[in-house]
């Protein structure tokens, strides 16, 4: 039987449908599609929806990008379409070795994503066009260092088959070897869940702390992503990975705590999920975690898991750690403590199974020893008689602070902005506004990459934090927030004029 002609249908018999007056006047709100673009041979096709979306932001100049985006956006261009174009053009033209430099363009993308989110109405979209901008900057980069490009996958006849593709993904990860790793990620790509692909590489994203803890950084932001765009750009994404984290070999130090906390994992009493215990225990874990190797670490974490410690307050334990770092010695080694924590502690909510979650929480612990020894390599180890973060002391003189104090003292004295921030945060200031003030001069004054990363981490993880702690981590991240004085960015100025055009 021959089917309705599919203009007819679309037109209605009397214009009932898309050709009414009614639906007429829908016109400019719907969102518009552009044809689809020709891609060369030499790099991997992407969805036929997204192509054309990936091809303009790839090949539009950079000073014209803004003019461009906010075209697209006139046009009826969804965000979401346009967010998923930005961050598979950093998939596919931004070299993943090593993971971090120039590759910040793909990591910061959801850091400035969920930023936004909490932003004012008017700001939503400030970050996503400094994200734009930065893709270019990095893209230039590549260019100048070879040019790299995620080229086709391999052929249909030499990936496994679906019910064997899990299984030989782990069998490649343990043995390191990236072709039948890509080949495996492949084919979970196209036949599996998202829950189930996520799964697989949770741990491996956070076995190698080699360069400074991206690895799972990148894993963490790339599910994040995908969770916001659709799983069905899966394909390109885990690719990218599973490259950008085979980046080393099977006992190199950075790896080498992995085994034996897999091991440790099976001593951890079956119910540690269920510990209970005094509002000291993430304090006690801290004084702990401030000495010994990797594994040392990790076994006082999984000591205090066997003595009824709560996984809450052992991530409290972790997180004031990693910004303990910070105040004492801030720098990028002690920024990213903060940062792939952060990963880690997101791969460990998003994790199924209890023993992914439980070896996570593991290597966290080794991680930040690795942290402190890098930031020893690098000179910038933290001094004999630095402060701990639990004895950071507010400063109350004339009374609580306003906000507008605390953000002087940013960028200017950070400790004092540390000790007046603790004063404002105990003293009944609404964290807030202490927030939405520090996203606000993010959005004007921010320059780097690790402007939006550490903030977005930062603000994260006070929400998760037990409520008697988060006065503290709220007084350690104003050591990479902007200050009211700090230099408003030209590019946010041009961001600002491009986000009037599109309004007018």
């Amino acid at each position: 039987m021959n089917g309705p002609n599919r203009r007819r249908f679309l037109s209605g018999s009397g214009g009932a449908l898309l050709g009414g007056p009614a639906w007429s006047a829908l016109g400019g709100l719907l969102p518009g599609r552009r044809a689809e673009a020709a891609v060369a041979p030499e790099l991997v096709r992407l969805r036929p929806e997204i192509e054309p979306v990936v091809r303009w932001i790839e090949e539009t100049p950079r000073g014209a990008i803004f003019d461009r985006a906010v075209e697209e956006l006139k046009g009826g261009l969804p965000y979401r379409e346009l967010l998923a174009a930005l961050f598979l053009a950093g998939v596919r033209n931004i070299h993943p070795r090593p993971v971090g430099f120039k590759f910040h363009a793909v990591l910061v993308i959801n850091s400035a994503h969920q930023l936004s989110l909490d932003a004012a109405p008017r700001d939503r979209l400030l970050p996503f066009f400094w994200a734009l901008d930065n893709f270019k900057s990095s893209q230039e980069q590549d260019v100048r260092q070879g040019d790299w490009a995620l080229g086709p996958p391999p052929s249909e006849a030499s990936l496994p088959r679906a019910t064997e593709a899990a299984r030989l993904f782990r069998e490649a990860m343990e043995r390191w070897d990236e072709p039948a790793a890509e080949a495996a990620a492949i084919r979970l790509a196209r036949t599996a869940g998202a829950e189930a692909i996520a799964g697989e590489l949770w741990a491996y994203g956070a076995r190698n702390y080699r360069n400074i803890g991206h690895n799972i950084i990148f894993t963490a932001q790339a599910f994040r992503t995908l969770d916001t765009i659709g799983w069905q750009h899966a394909e390109p994404v885990l690719r990218s990975l599973v490259y950008g984290i085979l980046d080393g070999a099977r006992g190199e130090a950075s790896a080498e705590p992995f085994e034996p906390n897999r091991e440790l994992a099976r001593g951890v009493r079956p119910d540690w999920l269920d510990g209970s215990s005094p509002a000291q225990a993430a304090a006690d874990l801290l004084g702990a975690l401030r000495e010994g190797s990797p594994r040392e670490t990790a076994r006082a974490v999984a000591d205090a898991l066997n003595a009824g410690v709560p996984p809450q307050a052992v991530w409290d334990g972790l997180m004031l750690r990693a910004n303990e770092l910070m105040l004492q010695r801030p720098g990028i080694v002690s920024l990213h403590a903060v940062t792939a924590l952060n990963s880690m502690h997101y791969a460990y909510r998003a994790a199924g199974p209890p023993e992914t979650r439980l070896l996570l929480t593991l290597q966290g612990a080794s991680w930040l020893a690795f942290f402190r020894g890098e930031m020893g390599q690098r000179g910038q180890a933290a001094p004999a008689d630095a402060m701990g973060i639990d004895g950071l002391e507010p400063e109350r003189a004339g009374g609580p602070p306003t906000l507008e104090a605390v953000y002087e003292a940013v960028g200017v004295d950070p400790v004092r902005a540390a000790r007046l921030t603790l004063a404002y945060a105990e003293g009944g200031g609404s964290a807030e506004a202490f927030m939405d003030l520090g996203r606000a001069l993010l959005f004007r004054k921010g320059t780097d990459v690790h402007d939006y990363k550490f903030s977005a981490a930062a603000f994260e993880e006070f929400a998760l934090a037990d409520p008697r702690w988060r006065p503290r981590l709220l007084a350690t991240s104003v050591f990479r927030l902007k200050g009211a004085g700090d230099r408003d960015s030209p590019l946010a100025r041009r961001a600002e004029e491009a986000l009037d055009r599109l309004r007018a």
